[in-house]
């Protein structure tokens, strides 16, 4: 029987990262939401360990999430996570309470004792807080094994029960020791033994959509982007010709990029692809919306429209393929978890559709597993690494009412953007994605002794290695100042270049 951890998901909004961080340790794991399982559903599953995630309710409160506490009994272990670290101490007979002014977030330092959570991590070491609740006094069999300067209890143990709680996030990039804290949970205290592989994901997921879809004819919406790149290699593998590619160029892609998807595609590939060009069908819908929600929303809608339309062309088509990864699906709210944005590819199909369903392969991969899958698949590196692309494309790049002359001016700033970071930057300090951003300022400038008025380009470039956590990149100087002379020198009426340093958290990768 193949083992699994369960992700008891209690609304945290990087749930499906503490998933990710387990099967990155190749230990497959499956998210469920706490009022939709039971404790006997847990143990006929067989599961090698839980995990509670994080969430944003106090344990104290009536209308909190809450679960059977025979689930700390039955001989399975677990960890808790920030909140489910404080419902852990709660369902056990210990006391949690409003940290008051004692709450913490961003980087902190961690003291640990000995545990065999804390095993090959330093004494002290750096971790990410993010509570405004904290455990006052852990329950009976329970002892403290790590504490900040404002919090007591960072961590806590019951090793004969095989219960241990965190209050800090281990599945965050900024915890140091984070990826060796889960392993130490993992293999050390669950006795997991690393058998999951991404080609078992394969293999499996080609057999499934055989036998799921024979006979039937998907459409698939093919953005050229590494998601439904990989979407449709998988689909095409298990379908083959049932398989009808559908790419909306919208005419707010990077430049040169309608053909090149085309191109790729069409004549590289074989795959059965339709080029639609809907520049201004998309620009008629977004004239005059500035609200980046309602743009995303309007851009899904007419994504959703090309698609139907299209299928009725090519007659009988049942099933819509998309590409929608995880970080999509948790940013869109899905679950009890908060909406930061919405996504054109997630939430469903609209009443008046003709498919029968949507198929989304990739819906519980990350975007470090996609690439994995990609290359399983055969896929060239050129495809397989490509920089993520928003579904809306360069319309949430652009602040304030999408236009072409906007969408004109940002494709160059963006290439130029590109080009000298690949030219000149290091490898070693390459950015994991980079990118302009046209902003909604005006600013004063002068070109041939004349003063002009233009808008103001924002570059972005970060690191990361899940996308749902990111750095901003410390790109060399000589990069910026060839990317912002070029811009300011080579494209019309562009005023002003800016470099955006905020990091994800707060911020979101993308602007909008």
């Amino acid at each position: 029987m193949q083992e699994k951890i369960l992700v008891l998901d209690f609304g945290g909004q990087y749930s499906k990262l503490i998933a990710r961080r387990v099967r990155e340790q190749n230990v497959y794991s499956e998210i469920r939401q706490y009022n939709k399982i039971t404790v006997k559903e847990i143990k006929d599953a067989a599961y090698s360990g839980i995990i509670f995630t994080g969430g944003p309710c106090s344990v104290y409160e009536e209308t909190s999430p809450h679960f059977d506490k025979a689930v700390l009994d039955c001989g399975i272990p677990v960890l808790g996570i920030c909140y489910g670290a404080q419902l852990m101490a709660y369902m056990a007979g210990g006391k949690v309470e409003s940290a008051a002014n004692s709450s913490e977030y961003g980087r902190t330092k961690l003291f640990a004792t000995e545990s065999t959570l804390f095993e090959s991590v330093p004494a002290e070491s750096i971790c990410w807080m993010s509570h405004t609740d904290y455990i006052k006094s852990v329950p009976d069999g329970f002892s403290v094994t790590a504490h900040t300067e404002k919090c007591p209890t960072a961590a806590m143990a019951d090793p004969v029960r095989k219960l241990y709680a965190v209050q800090f996030h281990p599945e965050v990039m900024h915890t140091e020791y984070g990826t060796r804290i889960i392993a130490n949970f993992l293999f050390s205290v669950c006795g997991c033994t690393a058998s999951w592989k991404m080609d078992d994901f394969v293999e499996t997921s080609v057999k499934k959509y055989r036998e799921e879809l024979k006979g039937k004819k998907v459409l698939m919406a093919l953005s050229g982007g590494v998601d439904s790149s990989v979407a449709a290699a998988l689909l095409g593998k298990a379908i083959g010709e049932n398989l009808v590619c559908v790419f909306v160029d919208h005419g707010m892609m990077r430049k040169n990029e309608g053909n090149f998807v085309e191109n790729t595609f069409k004549n590289s590939f074989g795959l059965n692809l339709i080029r639609v060009n809907a520049e201004e069908r998309f620009l008629g819908k977004l004239k005059g919306v500035t609200e980046p929600e309602e743009k995303r929303k309007i851009i899904g809608k007419e994504f959703i429209r090309v698609f139907e339309e299209e299928a009725k062309k090519l007659g009988k088509t049942e099933i819509l393929a998309q590409g929608t990864i995880y970080p999509d699906v948790i940013e869109s709210g899905k679950g009890d978890s908060a909406t930061i944005k919405s996504h054109h590819n997630v939430g469903g199909l609209p009443s008046v559709m003709d498919f029968e369903r949507i198929v989304e392969p990739l819906a519980e991969l990350f975007k470090d597993e996609v690439r994995k899958v990609g290359k399983v698949l055969g896929l060239p590196d050129r495809l397989v690494y490509r920089q993520p692309f928003p579904g809306p494309g360069l319309a949430v790049r652009v602040i304030g009412e999408v236009t072409k002359e906007k969408l004109d001016m940002l494709r160059e700033a963006d290439a130029v953007f590109c080009e000298e970071t690949e030219k000149l930057t290091p490898p070693d300090l390459m950015p994991d994605q980079y990118f302009a951003v046209m902003t909604d300022l005006m600013s004063v400038g002068v070109k041939g002794d004349a003063r002009i008025y233009g808008p103001v380009v924002a570059l972005r470039a970060v690191n990361t290695d899940d996308f749902m956590t990111a750095e901003w990149t410390k790109l060399p100087s000589e990069v910026l100042e060839a990317a912002s002379g070029r811009i300011t020198g080579e494209i019309s009426g562009i005023t002003r270049v800016v470099y955006d340093i905020t990091s994800k958290p707060p911020a979101t990768v993308e602007w909008e």
